[in-house]
């Protein structure tokens, strides 16, 4: 398979499994219907503001290959410097990273080197993010980096994990400059469309269209219709090895069955032949005729009367917020609903380029619409995060604009987080600025690839969880050393084959802990990275 090759790409190739680990911290909770209480809501939908490198990393433990879906819409790589954000991968804090992990080799790159190491360790996150069943829609345009950025998707996700190119009718407004007619106007934006294993059959939610097939009895298993499975037994029809017996009866006088014997045990055995009216007759059910069943398309096209432009969702953003924020073009609302809508309703939503928020404010939408369930978790790591993104998803739920222009509020909920410090230290040590459990979460999820959900309890302070026949154990206190021994031994409280334990120093003898199915692990030199 042809790959692209550029310039700092053996440096990012791997990247992702270098980013620190940091923690999220929670700074408030909101409520629509309850704006004083600023405690967790555990609602499941989150805002984070960091970078979303870091906070990508930082959900693993709790989401890796748990996302349904992702949408992202990172920056176009235009050039253009004068935006809220900065397009031309010129950004500071982009600059900081790329010297960082680039090296001096980054001040030779170009624009295009920078945006792919930018890009290439945040897919390789979002991929283990999603779910095996899982997809992701990115948003790019044909001009500057939509060719690239298939090439590294294909590596990433795989060229065979590709389910096709989506494009949006971003305007239908000309450039009405002297120097118009010497540009190709782009009219559509793409939208690159992976799934996460393709071959995982998981058929999108399509909307039915209303067919002639009626099913206006009831059998043994519900709703269905009777079909007669008798025909003529005469001239060229005669055939005496269709006469057997059938639920205790054979074919009417001058009749015979239209199936074998072989069939109509088949039949049988799936509850699927009655007595009707005193005639044998077989009950067809909707789930027998699914190929019959006729649904709208999953059409690759979006156009503007359907899903609004670019402007509409900037005039849209400006409306909600009450002022002019400055984001040229901005994703309507309807275009993610649109995406999302294909997907069960009670997926989580991934955006880690989340900008103004417009993919929290489709969730709410359409939960508000078909009653779902979804969840959102957005990423942005501006500092607009707060006064745009969150106040923006704030708006949505307690209703925004005046006159004419209201809209009611959607309602919901989301906790606010940002990034806290790195888990280990500069020298590998373990960060004790940080609550126990948020290590203990990760040395669980370290060793398992399952989120820690056990409550801890004080008879077993230092269980993390058993799973899959061993027991896991951290062992570990801030204020002093502790030993893995016979006298400490009483820190397992439950049965298992086999004992991993943390701790900081073991003086029990090997061929005890062989004999025993214990494994020591030393704090904090074997606690696994990732």
């Amino acid at each position: 398979m042809p790959t692209l090759n550029w310039i700092g790409k053996d440096k990012v190739v791997t990247h992702h499994q270098e980013v620190p680990y940091k923690v999220l911290e929670h700074q408030y909770g909101f409520r629509s219907n309850d704006k004083d209480n600023k405690t967790e809501t555990q609602s499941g939908n989150m805002i984070i503001h960091g970078d979303n490198l870091e906070a990508l990393k930082s959900l693993l433990p709790k989401y890796e290959n748990k996302i349904k879906c992702i949408y992202i819409d990172p920056p176009y790589n235009t050039g253009n410097e004068k935006w809220v954000y900065n397009d031309n991968v010129n950004d500071p804090k982009i600059k900081k990273w790329l010297g960082e992990v680039v090296g001096a080799q980054g001040e030779d790159l170009s624009r295009h080197d920078k945006w792919l190491c930018m890009m290439y360790p945040r897919l390789m996150l979002l991929q283990r993010l999603l779910a095996d069943d899982g997809v992701i829609f990115i948003s790019i345009n044909y001009t500057y980096e939509c060719a690239h950025l298939k090439l590294i998707c294909d590596e990433i996700f795989g060229y065979h994990n590709f389910l096709g190119e989506l494009t949006w009718e971003s305007t239908t407004q000309p450039i009405n400059s002297g120097s118009a007619r010497f540009k190709l106007q782009q009219k559509v934006e793409p939208i690159l469309f992976y799934a996460k294993n393709k071959r995982i059959k998981d058929s999108f939610i399509l909307e039915e269209i209303e067919s002639n097939l009626k099913y206006p009895h009831i059998g043994k298993l519900g709703a269905c219709r009777f079909e007669i499975i008798e025909k003529s037994n005469a001239g060229g029809y005669e055939r005496p090895t269709m006469q057997f017996e059938i639920l205790g009866q054979k074919p009417r006088e001058g009749k015979r069955w239209q199936i074998g014997a072989d069939t109509a045990d088949e039949l049988m055995r799936n509850n699927r032949l009655e007595i009707v009216d005193g005639i044998v007759k077989k009950a067809v059910y909707p789930e027998d005729e699914l190929d019959k069943r006729k649904f709208k398309p999953f059409w690759s096209h979006f156009s503007a009367n359907a899903v609004d432009t670019a402007m509409y969702g900037k005039e849209l953003l400006n409306l909600i917020m009450g002022y002019s924020v400055g984001f040229d073009t901005v994703k309507p609302p309807k275009l993610i609903e649109a995406l999302i809508s294909y997907l069960p309703s009670d997926s989580i939503i991934l955006d880690s380029f989340a900008g103004s928020g417009t993919t929290a404010h489709a969730v709410l939408n359409l939960n508000k619409k078909d009653g779902g369930n979804r969840k959102f978790i957005l990423v942005e790591m501006e500092d607009y995060a707060e006064s745009i993104t969150a106040e923006r998803v704030r708006r949505v739920t307690q209703g925004y604009g005046e006159g004419a222009k209201a809209v009611e509020g959607t309602e919901g909920e989301f906790d606010f987080y940002e990034l806290g410090e790195k888990l280990f230290k500069d020298d590998n040590h373990l960060n004790e600025n940080i609550d126990d459990e948020k290590i203990r979460e990760f040395i669980y999820y370290s060793e398992t690839k399952e989120s820690l959900t056990r409550e801890r309890t004080e008879e077993a302070k230092y269980l993390l969880d058993t799973y899959n026949s061993t027991g896991y154990y951290f062992y570990y206190e801030k204020d002093r050393l502790t030993t893995l021994s016979y006298d400490t031994l009483n820190i397992v409280t439950e049965k298992a084959e086999q004992y991993v334990i943390y701790a900081d120093i073991c003086t029990l003898p090997q061929e005890m802990m062989a004999k025993n199915g214990i494994v020591f692990k030393k704090i904090p030199r074997d606690i696994k990275r990732f």
